[in-house]
């Protein structure tokens, strides 16, 4: 049973790490530099942690930039209040990102460059064979913890989270981040603060610390709030596994994708 939960809670942690960290704040924002070699292994081990429900790095970017240029609006993908309930707002995101991934859909080139690519993990973890290969591995290991470490049956309603942790994490993250909890700052959006001390999803629940900073690789704001990430990046910027952009560059590299320019528009409109 113990191990059976920290293999849960061990998928649950990688798996976010991997969102908020490469997906989110490399990926998308940019917030700092990794060499080549660094990108691939944290591009790879994304693809091992997400596993089944694997993200591509380029169609989290540009959905991720959508949602802060048109942040619940209309054209967000993934705003909770123009959608019925979470699993429409899911449904909603699931087929905006088929269409980036599979570009079947047009996307302004202000949202389209500057993110990591690796077409062959593309290729592998988006195709059915990886995600079917990865639920196999999770049901096997339950399956084996079942009859010979004396897990509780009960515990195979964990099952379907391993199948789509990615999907889960955005979920709560969107939906909770933009409907429950409190505004440091009035962002002309709807972006809260769910939580003071953001241990369960690792800052990412500090969604209007981040829409008002979004170059900022500290989603807390205030001194009381906790952003677990931060300080693992400070520590793998000592060690010289990557290099935090200063704060002026920052901001030049969020301009690069069209943020500031695209929040000022709607802004004024």
């Amino acid at each position: 049973m113990v191990i059976v939960l920290a293999a849960f809670i061990g998928h649950w942690y990688l798996s976010l790490f991997c969102q908020t960290f490469f997906l989110h704040r490399y990926s998308a924002h940019k917030m700092f530099f990794m060499s080549k070699f660094w990108e691939r292994f944290f591009y790879a081990l994304t693809y091992v942690s997400q596993g089944s429900s694997y993200l591509s790095p380029r169609a989290y970017a540009v959905l991720h930039r959508m949602h802060h240029a048109f942040s619940d609006t209309p054209q967000d993908p993934h705003s909770p209040h123009h959608t019925k309930n979470v699993f429409t707002m899911m449904w909603k995101t699931k087929n905006i990102y088929n269409a980036v991934l599979h570009r079947k859909a047009p996307i302004d080139r202000q949202f389209d460059r500057n993110y990591p690519e690796w077409s062959l993990i593309e290729k592998i973890g988006d195709s059915w064979m990886s995600r079917v290969g990865w639920g196999v591995v999770y049901s096997l290991f339950y399956i084996f913890a079942f009859i010979y470490l004396d897990m509780h049956w009960a515990f195979f309603f964990l099952l379907p989270v391993h199948f789509v942790m990615g999907p889960v994490h955005g979920a709560i993250i969107n939906w909770s981040g933009h409907k429950y909890g409190y505004a440091n700052f009035d962002n002309h959006d709807k972006s809260k603060n769910s939580l003071i001390l953001d241990v369960v999803m690792m800052g990412e629940l500090f969604q209007n610390n981040h829409h008002k900073r979004p170059n900022s690789a500290n989603f807390g704001a205030k001194w009381f709030e906790f952003d677990p990430t931060y300080p693992v990046i400070g520590v793998l910027h000592k060690l010289h596994i990557i290099r935090l952009r200063p704060s002026a560059e920052a901001k030049k590299a969020q301009q690069e994708v069209g943020h500031d320019r695209l929040v000022n528009e709607k802004v004024e409109a």
